[in-house]
């Protein structure tokens, strides 16, 4: 056995979650608090160890730290990337995975009383939360916003932040906002219908300022749906 086998010089290996939902004021992420040092009582993004003898794979191990995190199982799931170093973190050389999870209105209301203890939802200001986070989970944030911002313009992602059931006017609200500005009703839902990642639920409408809109769902909570070019 050489002194490279021993586990001081394996390198530590995490999931990382930057977990978003849409709040009446805007988009948000969840935080927690760290009770543990290295940087004991900072804000971080949830993330745990990877689990050898339980976690299948990696997505596996991101949604088992997911719903320890939240209680939420099946929402949307994408891996960001893989960052590692010697400096990261100052217990030694470290390696992240890093997954974008997306969490509809209904997760939140149904999960609120399994969210982590010292967990909070911070609310995204520019490219962050407007503090320092531990490690360099304001990198990992920064990086992840930048890819949810570029998928809105091609894909059903904000769709995965509504409640279940919800009105074409409610999702253009949406792109809308993540957006920065107002789109075109009527070329808004040609793009959505070529898309075809909604099925309507047959007889139910909600009350709108002209006439009674029908209501949709995703057809795929799982995946995103591609546009053949942007909104």
């Amino acid at each position: 056995m050489t002194t490279h086998d021993n586990d001081a010089f394996r390198p530590i290996a995490t999931v990382d979650l930057a977990i978003f939902s849409l709040s009446p004021t805007g988009l948000s992420v969840l935080l927690v608090r760290r009770a543990n040092a290295p940087f004991s009582g900072e804000w971080a993004l949830p993330g745990g160890w990877i689990h050898v003898d339980e976690d299948a794979n990696l997505e596996a191990a991101a949604r088992r730290v997911l719903k320890e995190k939240t209680g939420v199982e099946t929402p949307y799931l994408e891996q960001l990337q893989t960052t590692g170093s010697r400096t990261r973190d100052p217990r030694g050389w470290s390696i992240s995975i890093v997954y974008i999870a997306l969490l509809s209105a209904d997760d939140i209301a149904e999960r609120q009383d399994a969210m982590a203890g010292e967990a909070e939802w911070r609310l995204i200001e520019g490219e962050g939360v407007g503090l320092s986070l531990a490690f360099d989970h304001a990198s990992l944030l920064k990086e992840a916003l930048g890819r949810i911002r570029s998928k809105v313009e091609y894909s059903s992602l904000p769709g995965h932040l509504l409640p279940a059931r919800f009105t074409l006017s409610e999702l253009q609200s949406v792109y809308e906002h993540l957006l920065g500005r107002k789109l075109d009703k009527s070329a808004f839902r040609k793009r959505v219908a070529e898309a075809d990642f909604l099925k309507p639920i047959e007889g139910e409408m909600r009350r709108a300022s002209n006439r009674p809109a029908q209501v949709f769902r995703l057809k795929d909570t799982r995946t995103l749906a591609l546009f053949d070019r942007t909104i």
